[in-house]
């Protein structure tokens, strides 16, 4: 399992010109089964997306199709991790 923390490399109204094309990108991913959750960081400075995937390559695979990064809007520091705890019920939901 891996989280992008995205941090903004450009003032919000750029982000905001790039944001539709980031919402359809994340879209695609869920669809795809790749994302799991995401979301702004508050403050408003970035994101985080939660992924799944079977290793750092294909992570950055998919991050090289963001719009954010294509576009040089958003920096991306990538920590893989390995759940040893969490909510049954949850974790259902997930896997």
């Amino acid at each position: 399992m891996f989280i992008a923390i995205l941090t903004y490399r450009k003032p919000l109204e750029e982000v905001d010109r790039f944001l539709q094309a980031h919402r359809d990108y994340l879209a695609e991913h869920y669809a795809a089964g790749d994302f799991i959750a995401s979301g702004p960081q508050n403050p408003r400075i970035g994101g985080v997306i939660m992924l799944k995937a079977d290793s750092r390559a294909a992570v950055d695979t998919i991050i090289s199709q963001d719009p954010f990064k294509i576009n040089g809007i958003a920096d991306y520091q990538i920590v893989e991790f390995t759940p040893t705890l969490f909510r049954d019920d949850d974790i259902k939901n997930i896997f």
